[in-house]
């Protein structure tokens, strides 16, 4: 091959390379999708999840599912969408607040293993133990001995996690820094949003560089074949759900458990039974 030729070739990979690196802090088009069409689909989706659920009931199935990404990425939004037609006792999200000084003196793992689901449970973490690789190493919460403690030991602890027979799936939601940005000054003007703007949040977007690149060698380090990290572009939030929730539909193989029409057996007559005046009970004024 011409020198020539080859350094063009070697230097269109340079640039593929960088550009893909770059994909995440790049603006975007966000392409509008239709509401109707959304709810259609993710009425869909969520009737399949159902499903789903009645399996890893049946078969005793262990799911964990984490959910890491930027501040405003839309993590909540799709767990919400996940959880909103199954059930608690099946399918629970846990989402640990700050470390107490007691737990800050444990093995760094140990606060997660409780939290870990029995047979025939789903487990939806919002945000997990990667909080060390990422907010924690950002905004210097641990020491480096900590933090690479804990790229040594983290793909380990999850390979032990998938040989006990728990299903464990990684999703990043990846957003711009314009599309945050515009989420950001919405959560200043909702007043039922302004809750999800922390301090931390807010500190955040000045470190933007800083956790572009913890989150690069995070994926170096526990991007392993056993547990990969499947990345969702979380600029359009309706495409981001949909496509989550189907691609999670997708990795666990389910069957249809349906059951068949049910029937109302008739209700209990009220034959010698007596309702106390109406005026013992205490109602909620009918504002509405």
């Amino acid at each position: 091959m011409p020198k020539d030729k080859k350094n063009q070739k070697t230097k269109s990979k340079k640039d593929q390379q960088q550009l893909t690196e770059e994909s995440e802090i790049a603006p975007k088009e966000i392409k509008k999708i239709k509401n109707d069409f959304y709810l259609e689909e993710l009425t869909k989706l969520q009737i399949e999840l159902v499903k789903l659920q009645e399996w890893i009931k049946l078969k005793g199935i262990s799911v964990v599912v984490i959910f890491e990404g930027r501040d405003a990425a839309g993590k909540g939004g799709v767990i919400k969408r996940i959880t909103q037609t199954l059930n608690p006792r099946i399918c629970r999200v846990v989402a640990l607040a700050t470390p107490t000084e007691r737990e800050k003196t444990q093995w760094y793992f140990q606060r997660y293993v409780p939290h870990l689901p029995a047979a025939g449970e789903i487990v939806l973490f919002d945000r997990s133990w990667y909080n060390r690789a990422g907010v924690e190493r950002v905004m210097n919460f641990c020491t480096n001995d900590e933090y690479r403690e804990f790229m040594r030991s983290c793909p380990e602890f999850e390979r032990m996690i998938i040989r006990s027979g728990i299903i464990l799936i990684k999703y990043w939601f990846s957003v711009s820094d314009e599309e945050q940005e515009r989420r950001f000054q919405n959560r200043i003007y909702d007043p039922t949003k302004r809750w999800k703007l922390s301090p931390m949040d807010l500190e955040s977007r000045s470190k933007w560089m800083e956790y572009s690149k913890a989150k690069d060698e995070m994926f170096a380090y526990t991007d392993i074949k056993q547990a990969p990290w499947y990345v969702v572009n979380a600029d359009s939030k309706k495409r981001a759900r949909l496509n989550c929730i189907r691609h999670l539909l997708s990795i666990i193989p389910y069957d249809d458990l349906t059951p068949d029409p049910i029937e109302l057996p008739p209700r209990q007559d009220e034959i010698g039974y007596v309702r106390p005046p109406i005026t013992d009970q205490t109602f909620v004024p009918e504002v509405y």
